[in-house]
């Protein structure tokens, strides 16, 4: 654990929730083959294309339209109905395939649940502070189990945008009635987690190694008021 800068006047922790409160990789790998295994069973011409040329498809609709880097879902649902199109699908199939589609991935994107030693650490912080989570991703918080630790989960979308934007931590902090500098955000990300609290003007805590990596040297302007390798260290730093 290090200290850069003393957190003080802590009214409210906040999360982000892939690769900070559990390995998130492992979720998306099967995720994503689920969907094309749905897409190749329930629309056959898809099996003409490799996961490739649909991340392809993914980026240049990403560059036409910029606001859907801020919104996974809507970017999925894009995705998927231009490409059905492309691949000679009628528009109401194109509609129905991103939907079913988009259904079938986050299904299974959140079928799992966060482990109960971070639960119970998650229990033991909410007698103290209140609990949110800001995550830049769409997991169903509700399903993994964290509906029973946090007040709320924010996610981008709908003109919010994601992180290090300061959109999340701003809204986070008027629906708790707190000050910016009265929330501490705990995340894996530099860039996403420590850099948008800090210049929202929220205090951050950065957990470094994530889930499943390893540690990282710190390449930002804005340090985190603290680095942690482990959530456990919260305890230590915040608890009596």
């Amino acid at each position: 654990m290090r200290c850069y800068l003393r957190p003080q006047n802590i009214r409210a922790i906040s999360f982000d929730l892939d690769d900070t409160l559990y390995d998130n990789e492992p979720h998306i790998i099967n995720a994503e083959a689920e969907l094309m295994q749905f897409l190749h069973q329930a629309f056959p011409l898809t099996q003409a294309w490799q996961p490739q040329q649909w991340r392809r498809l993914k980026l240049q609709l990403l560059q036409q339209n910029p606001a859907l880097a801020h919104d996974t879902s809507a970017a999925r649902i894009a995705t998927l109905h231009h490409g059905l199109s492309l691949l000679g699908y009628s528009e109401s199939e194109a509609k129905r395939g991103a939907e079913e589609g988009l259904a079938c991935f986050y299904f299974h994107r959140s079928h799992f649940h966060v482990s109960d030693e971070v639960l119970a650490l998650l229990s033991r912080l909410s007698a103290h502070f209140r609990l949110i989570g800001i995550t830049n991703g769409n997991v169903d918080a509700e399903r993994v189990g964290l509906g029973e630790v946090f007040e709320f989960v924010l996610h981008p979308g709908s003109g919010v945008r994601m992180k290090p934007a300061k959109d999340m931590f701003s809204e986070a902090c008027e629906r708790l009635n707190i000050g910016l500098e009265q929330l501490l955000h705990v995340g894996d990300s530099m860039n996403a987690d420590v850099r948008g609290a800090r210049l929202a003007g929220c205090q951050s805590v950065w957990l470094n190694p994530s889930f499943g990596r390893v540690a990282s040297l710190p390449i930002a302007a804005l340090l985190p008021h603290m680095e942690i390798a482990t959530l456990d260290s919260l305890l230590e730093m915040l608890l009596p």
